[in-house]
């Protein structure tokens, strides 16, 4: 490895599309349509899986609007701990960093328990290989672990490629879906909006957290605009091509599986398989298409977990350096590699704690998909859409302040009506999480996996007022990025107070 640097990432590495592969990969396109798609028609008590994806992709469009005009005025690799300290002050961002790492670290942790399954009928299949799942986790993490050291932009290369590939798939099937229907023919039951406005305020709140959790990672964007291109634009556009293709492939994916079935066989078609389980599209697409893209779709589905894990490492590492870099974590976290300008030390934390949680596993004989994969993703989940929402009301505080150019409707409309929206999908996820998790509703993990957020943001708040009493130039320095390394003005200046009032930065460089 070659020596390392602090406080700097490599510049202008990544495009537009480099970005949006990022973004996409961590959605993971086919892991969602062979997994919760499925899940969702088994046990959600409404059909309209793909209306509820619209509506979802309609909301986060409505958040992006505030979303990356506050990306036009600040850059940095903290992302929601960058933005909620610019809007709601520093010790709110700070502890909105720690929920960051906590529901990232989750998301990325949990896919090592779901490879091994999705792995497992590939080489059983074509190599006549039966491992443990964890030899499989161990080889995902090994790859992941190995790009995460390398340039961003060889990381955004191979996720090109795998995304791509998983995409083109997952459409074949749609198109077989749609020219070979069930029964029923191509009925548009499931695109109808009664489908799910229909079912009532609680049908409706318990799809739209389910839809939800499968755009998680849309808004990653951001967290690479200091190795992008023209961030003011590249993350902008980077962030509305994501979410509009991700929820039209999801829309899209939703409906002609239930065309394949027929819409009121679908919920029973998919319980007689197991209701979580992913080999539902690929026994529908074995049904219409030749058995070359069902040997594809299923490698695809292994290597669709692989490009999440990837694209959440780089999140997870590039979060650890931004707190680093600015002090608030131990200043080597700020590491970066002179020759790949990749963040070394936030890379390996990482790839160690991921290690560290498969090993754990292993020795006490846990299951890889309920309490890996389940448990633990779908509280990262659950994190990053309490991010948003808190994300949305720092918004509107930030431009409350100094309007800095933007219109009414990007620094005010959009973002209220996003906050509404998601608060409404938060509160629907703390009532049901027992449905989220599949556990009883008196099962502990009920209020135990939820209530980890509060408690870290909490946790995080103290630090920051900590930090504010015994190290003050720290403090200063927070959602500064670069600015609290190199002392030049880059960004926006003025950070609010822990209660609210606009308050100067007193670092040396900064006027």
């Amino acid at each position: 490895m070659s020596s390392p640097i602090t406080g700097s990432l490599s510049k202008d590495r990544l495009g537009i599309p480099s970005v949006v592969f990022f973004v996409m990969s961590a959605a993971a396109p086919l892991t969602v349509v062979a997994g919760v798609v499925t899940t969702a028609y088994a046990t959600l008590p409404a059909l309209g899986i793909p209306v509820g994806f619209i509506t979802v992709a309609v909301i986060l469009v409505l958040f992006s609007v505030g979303y990356v005009a506050m990306s036009r005025h600040i850059s940095n690799a903290g992302a929601f701990y960058t933005y909620v300290s610019h809007g709601l002050g520093r010790p709110l961002g700070v502890g909105t960093a720690w929920m960051a790492l906590l529901a990232y670290n989750g998301l990325q942790i949990g896919l090592y328990g779901v490879v091994g399954a999705a792995a497992a009928p590939v080489l059983e299949q074509f190599f006549g290989i039966v491992v443990e799942w964890w030899v499989v986790a161990l080889v995902t993490w090994a790859i992941v672990a190995i790009l995460g050291l390398l340039r961003v932009d060889v990381n955004g290369r191979v996720l090109a490629v795998l995304l791509v590939s998983e995409i083109v798939i997952t459409l074949i099937y749609d198109f077989f879906f749609v020219t070979q229907p069930g029964p029923e023919g191509v009925a548009l039951d499931t695109l109808a909006p009664a489908s799910l406005y229909g079912v009532g305020v609680i049908g409706l709140g318990a799809v739209l957290v389910a839809t939800f959790l499968g755009f998680t990672g849309f808004e990653a964007a951001v967290v690479f605009s200091e190795e992008s291109k023209n961030p003011r634009r590249t993350i902008a556009l980077a962030t509305y091509i994501a979410v509009l293709i991700i929820g039209g492939t999801y829309a899209l994916s939703s409906w002609a599986m239930s065309v394949a079935t027929g819409p009121s066989n679908i919920a029973a078609f998919v319980q007689e398989l197991g209701e979580d389980s992913p080999a539902t599209i690929f026994i529908l697409a074995a049904e219409r298409a030749p058995s070359i893209f069902v040997d594809i779709g299923m490698v695809l589905f292994a290597t669709s977990v692989l490009a999440a894990a990837i694209s959440f490492h780089n999140t997870v590492a590039r979060y650890t350096f931004a707190l680093g870099r600015e002090r608030v974590f131990p200043a080597f976290l700020s590491a970066t590699s002179r020759r790949s300008g990749a963040p070394t030390a936030g890379s390996l934390l990482q790839s160690i704690l991921g290690l560290t949680v498969i090993i754990l596993y292993v020795i006490f004989d846990l299951d890889p998909i309920l309490h890996l994969m389940f448990y633990i993703g779908t509280g990262g989940g659950f994190g990053v859409m309490v991010l948003v929402t808190l994300t949305s009301l720092a918004v509107i505080a930030y431009f409350a302040r100094d309007s800095h150019g933007e219109n009414v409707w990007r620094r005010l409309i959009a973002p209220v009506l996003s906050l509404i929206a998601l608060s409404t999908m938060v509160f629907f996820a703390v009532k049901d999480f027992n449905s989220l998790l599949g556990v009883e509703p008196d099962h502990p993990l009920r209020w135990i996996v939820p209530g980890l957020y509060p408690a870290l943001f909490i946790l995080g708040v103290i630090w920051a007022l900590v930090l504010k009493a015994s190290r003050p130039d720290v403090y200063q320095a927070i959602g500064l990025g670069a600015n609290s390394v190199t002392g030049v003005t880059q960004q926006a200046r003025v950070l609010p107070t822990q209660y609210g009032a606009p308050q100067e930065t007193q670092q040396t460089g900064v006027r």
